[in-house]
């Protein structure tokens, strides 16, 4: 009698822990994926070479993907969270990981809206309610552009340039290191321009305000406007 209890007591926690480690997997955040890019590597030449979009993409990105999803394992509590609340919400990430968020995540996040934010050559320019923010904030189109530049330039060794919009709606344009995001400062991304290295060197090299006029020249100005009008909203 007494084998049987013990049995049924071992058998119970054999289920009980199976049963714990189900809804644990089950509460796993899904991993995040690398984009596709919306265009052929080669499609943004003269400007940006096609070897530079493959390792930048292929490498670069991917890397900062996959270091998310390792931070990431097994942290049930922020299961479900989007990349955007990850980095809205960055204090409240396990600090065990935070940097790893906010580099990785970062990473992915900037790179995904930075591959959109690219096209082909054209002529179109921003439209209807961006046109008139930029022009109220910046004066023109030029304007915004010669800020976006500056700021591409000032910033230390690697980061980004922005545009975004802050708390009160207004159009700001400034730098930020690293990975890291207009998100952790409750501002909402509208226009990342990546100065990292990798971004430009193989064709570039040191000439970073090259690289920058280089950019400017391939803005999809159409999907800006388009996140304009959604992120004001």
């Amino acid at each position: 009698m007494k084998t049987k209890i013990l049995m049924t007591r071992r058998e119970a926690l054999v289920l009980s822990a199976g049963a714990a480690a189900a809804v644990s997997a089950s509460a796993q955040p899904a991993p995040f994926t690398l984009p596709k890019l919306p265009y052929a590597a080669d499609a943004l030449e003269p400007y940006i070479d096609a070897r530079t979009m493959e390792i930048h993409h292929g490498k670069h990105h991917q890397a900062y993907v996959d270091n998310l999803n390792k931070a990431l394992s097994g942290q049930t509590r922020i299961a479900g969270w989007s990349l955007d609340e990850l980095l809205r919400r960055l204090g409240e990430v396990p600090e065990s990981i935070r940097t790893a968020v906010r580099n990785h995540g970062g990473g992915h996040a900037n790179h995904s809206l930075f591959w959109q934010l690219l096209a082909p050559p054209r002529q179109s320019g921003p439209a209807g309610a961006l046109q008139k923010a930029i022009d109220a904030a910046f004066g023109s189109r030029s304007a915004l552009e010669e800020k976006l530049k500056a700021a591409g330039m000032q910033v230390f060794g690697s980061g980004w340039a922005w545009l975004s919009l802050d708390a009160q709606n207004r159009l700001t344009v400034h730098g930020l290191p690293n990975q890291d995001s207009p998100l952790m400062e409750n501002r909402r991304p509208l226009l990342g321009i990546d100065v990292w290295e990798h971004a430009y060197y193989l064709k570039y090299q040191n000439r970073r305000a090259d690289y920058l006029d280089a950019v400017l020249r391939l803005i999809n100005w159409d999907f800006v406007s388009d996140r304009f009008e959604r992120l004001r909203a």
